[in-house]
């Protein structure tokens, strides 16, 4: 049975931008051999069968359509493991700038 999803739920939809064929000449080969493609997150604007096409609006208020592939996605990117020589530069920065306005 298919699977109704409810407006306003959080979603994934995904959809080709250019089929292989259609790559920019100037892209690597290992490239040109698969279509570009998106995922956008976004809250859904109707109810939709997952798995059939869905218009989305983003937080930011861009609206995409593409093919409904999730229901409440994760963020699964970190920046990885914390660099020691980076970790005070915020503090160093509000230092140097706090002396800046005192002059």
């Amino acid at each position: 049975m298919a699977q109704l999803i409810k407006k306003d739920t959080w979603v994934e939809i995904w959809q080709v931008i250019l089929e292989k064929g259609d790559r920019a000449p100037q892209v690597p080969e290992d490239t040109k051999q698969v279509p570009l493609e998106m995922k956008v997150k976004g809250f859904l604007l109707q109810d939709t069968i997952l798995g059939e096409q869905a218009e989305i609006v983003t937080p930011i208020g861009r609206k995409f359509t593409g093919k409904l592939i999730e229901v409440n996605p994760e963020y699964t990117h970190n920046f990885g493991f914390p660099i020691p020589e980076l970790m005070g530069i915020g503090s160093e920065l509000r230092g140097i700038l706090a002396k800046r306005r005192e002059k």
